[in-house]
């Protein structure tokens, strides 16, 4: 099972900071590196620095890594215009040679667009439609030939479609919790289906609906990988997790229900029960980016367990 790192640094992080998580997610053998895209704090912290930019952080990643994958739980599609969003993406694939995956959603999160002056448009998901069907559309136009997109919201006309991604194909992550749209949408587009910050029977029943979707869509469910995203905080007894539950202001009982809370065997127990519901791959959020003996322990304690 594939383990990964997800970050939140509008919460409070420089890049710096971001750079040394990401090193060190690479030293461990984690294999990715995520980072939400958010451009306003949430909760009761002071967000200092103050925002990143996602896709320029995973710029810099790109070039100072060397193995690990880099990519986005979600890029907001409110953010970036479809055209833009995949030059971006396919220049930073190549920046990192190859390693790049796209996280993209609907955006949500109202009051970082009131903040930064970025408009909040009503009809989010129709766009969100578009921009796959764009951004994936011009990567797959071949050299030489010209992409066009008449929408309800966006239209390009003789696009060149470059540049081109270096792989073949960038993985494509769309996720969510909507019964009857999000599987639809994964079932067309995505390569691998996120559920974030849901329990073992919600994980079972969303993971059913994108592969009922995919076979309606006429594709085989297993072609798309399944994950989900928790929040970390392990500890190798009660108290070394009462300590890191309270570094980020959560309770120890609460994250055990709702996260990968405890002692590195309960969080393979419970790894296992996702497992079971169809969980192939796993977010760990780490909200404490100044604790790398967290990643270290989840590494040889957590992974090792998983083979």
């Amino acid at each position: 099972m594939d383990l990964r790192i997800f970050t939140e640094p509008q919460q409070g992080a420089s890049y710096d900071t971001l750079l040394r998580i990401a090193k060190a997610a690479e030293e461990l053998g984690y294999d990715a590196f995520f980072r939400s895209d958010h451009y306003l704090k949430m909760g009761d912290v002071d967000g200092l620095p103050g925002p990143t930019d996602a896709w320029i952080t995973l710029a810099g990643l790109a070039r100072e890594t060397s193995r690990i994958r880099l990519g986005t739980l979600m890029t907001a599609a409110t953010f970036r215009l479809p055209g833009v969003l995949a030059i971006q993406v396919a220049q930073v694939d190549a920046m990192s040679g190859g390693r790049v995956e796209l996280g993209l959603g609907a955006g949500w999160y109202e009051a970082e667009h009131t903040a930064y002056g970025i408009p909040f448009p009503k009809a989010k998901f129709g766009r969100l439609e578009e921009q796959l069907a764009i951004v994936t559309g011009l990567w797959q136009t071949k050299v030489g030939e010209t992409f066009d997109f008449e929408g309800t919201y966006y239209q390009l006309k003789d696009s060149p479609a470059l540049p081109k991604p270096v792989q073949e194909r960038v993985p494509v992550l769309i996720g969510g919790t909507g019964a009857k749209r999000t599987p639809a949408l994964a079932a067309r587009y995505a390569d691998e289906f996120n559920l974030p910050f849901a329990s073992v029977e919600d994980t079972r029943a969303q993971f059913g609906r994108v592969r009922e979707a995919a076979r309606e869509y006429g594709r085989n469910p297993d072609e798309l990988v399944y994950s989900s995203a928790l929040v970390a905080c392990v500890g190798t007894n009660d108290a070394e997790v009462a300590r890191r539950a309270a570094a980020i202001g959560r309770e120890p009982a609460e994250l055990r229900e709702n996260g990968l809370a405890g002692t590195p065997d309960e969080v393979v127990d419970k790894i296992g029960r996702y497992a079971e519901a169809g969980t192939q791959r796993f977010y760990f959020q780490i909200l404490d980016l100044d604790d790398l003996d967290h990643l270290e322990l989840i590494a040889s304690r957590v992974a090792s367990q998983l083979g």
